[in-house]
């Protein structure tokens, strides 16, 4: 693993009195959060089940969030049609077995084309098929070798229906291929694989295709089970990694893989390659032995990801940007082989509820979970602040945390700031932690630091300190 460092230095303790700010602070209780939607948020669609809704409700249930993307695993069409017209975006797949054949026929990718696209498009909004699933590390060596020439097929069959520049062309591949993702600049890809990847992703260059790629880093967790690694994979609050080739500061384990993929494309070549993260997600349930997989670990995971991606920081080495990413999976799926941890990564259950709460409600549907408060006509503005009773250890991680991220502004808390008195660790945690969450997204989860943190609905400014806060 990544050495850990602290990358914001300890926040100098006051020699006075703070009582006046815990005073402010102890009026104070929490609230309620909003939605924020992003287009590049898309969610896994398995089938692997015997429970799941029609696909006209689960239609209905996708277009009352803020899920812009779903991604099939096959080309049912009943899905897809009953996805028209509704600007979701549809990626439709190849199933393994169908590679042969469509490698060896070009007809057959054409009968497939004209079959599973054809009588949906342009009404039923596909934008990729990806060729196959974890072909690479699948050690079918057959399929291996048969992958590319039915990706190539099926991107001829669409150039033929003057569909090729419209919708992609690619495969989707397990971290597997990688043999080294740490540090992130040294990711590289397996070596007895380049004989294959390096036509597959020129072929996707050529094509202006995405590289597709399956990061978990619940996987990663697992095979190593610190409370530090818990906190790095779940986006909370650590003390970062440091990439000691690059030098760049890691605060998350998904930028950490992202960035180790990036890398290995790189070195071949290939470094503006697009990459999409076809499936993430974290289980929230599973036997003794399987770490982590609780409904507390799945709605953090999931909930801090979709805040991730709604900020646009990017990662370290790919700032200022959002990979397109899709999150495993729409619902549990019963009858999947497995420990019993892959039959629990579902956002919402097979009767449309939702498993946990991770935001993707829109707030302008009517397809929402019943109330059960009343809801009042406006909203109050809210601020997060820290929880009485936490410790000064936990805050200072909390400031480490957010202002070594590069990535908030700290300087009001800094020497001369406007808000350095009091100078002490709860008053600098306050005012970073609202900065944080105002910036993040407003949900709950940009408000929980760990459980260190609360939502208020008074303003904890004060003097010519003013602290951010929006209407939600």
């Amino acid at each position: 693993m990544l050495p850990f460092i602290r990358t914001y230095s300890r926040t100098t303790m006051a020699t006075h009195s703070n009582s006046s700010f815990l005073l402010h602070l102890s009026f104070i209780i929490n609230a309620v959060y909003i939605t924020v939607s992003q287009p590049f948020i898309g969610v896994n669609y398995g089938q692997v089940a015997d429970n799941l809704p029609a696909p006209e409700a689960s239609a209905e249930l996708l277009k009352s969030t803020t899920v812009g993307k779903v991604r099939l695993y096959g080309a049912d069409p009943a899905i897809i049609k009953a996805l028209a017209n509704s600007g979701i975006g549809i990626v439709i797949g190849v199933a393994n077995g169908d590679i042969p054949s469509l490698a060896s026929d070009p007809d057959s990718a054409t009968r497939w084309v004209n079959a599973n696209v054809l009588p949906h498009y342009p009404e039923s909004n596909i934008t990729m098929i990806t060729v196959g699933n974890e072909i690479m590390s699948s050690g079918e060596d057959g399929l291996v070798s048969q992958l590319l020439p039915a990706m190539q097929n099926v991107q001829n069959a669409l150039n033929s229906a003057s569909l090729g520049g419209k919708i992609k062309v690619s495969t989707v591949h397990s971290m597997a291929v990688l043999t080294q993702s740490e540090p992130p600049s040294a990711g590289s890809f397996d070596p007895d694989l380049m004989d294959i990847l390096q036509p597959l992703v020129a072929f996707l260059k050529n094509n202006e295709s995405p590289f597709a790629i399956n990061p978990y880093p619940f996987f990663a967790y697992q095979s190593d089970p610190r409370p530090e690694t818990l906190a790095f994979c779940l986006f909370r609050p650590n003390s970062g990694r440091v990439d000691q080739i690059s030098g760049k500061v890691y605060y998350n384990m998904f930028d950490a893989q992202v960035d180790g993929v990036q890398s290995a494309l790189r070195r071949m070549g290939f470094e503006e390659m697009e990459i999409v993260i076809a499936e993430t997600g974290w289980p929230s349930r599973g036997d003794k032995d399987e770490a982590g997989a609780t409904v507390e670990n799945a709605r953090a995971y999931n909930g801090n990801l979709i805040a991730h991606l709604r900020s646009m920081v990017g990662t370290p080495s790919m700032p200022a940007k959002s990979v397109d990413t899709f999150i495993f999976a729409l619902y549990d799926e019963d009858l999947k082989p497995g420990p019993p941890s892959e039959r629990a990564f579902g956002l919402f259950k097979t009767d449309l509820t939702m498993a946990y709460d991770v935001g993707l409600h829109n707030s302008a549907s009517t397809h929402k979970n019943p109330p059960t408060n009343p809801v009042t006509p406006e909203r109050e503005r809210q601020w997060c602040i820290p929880k009485m009773e936490v410790s000064e250890a936990e805050l200072q991680r909390n400031i480490d945390y957010i202002c070594g991220s590069q990535v908030i502004d700290c300087g009001p808390i800094q020497s001369g700031g406007a808000c350095y008195e009091p100078n002490t660790v709860l008053s600098h945690a306050a005012f970073a932690m609202n900065l944080y969450y105002q910036n993040f997204g407003r949900n709950p989860w940009n408000c929980d630091f760990s459980q260190t943190a609360m939502l208020t609905s008074q303003n904890p400014s004060y003097s010519d300190c003013v602290y951010p806060g929006g209407s939600i």
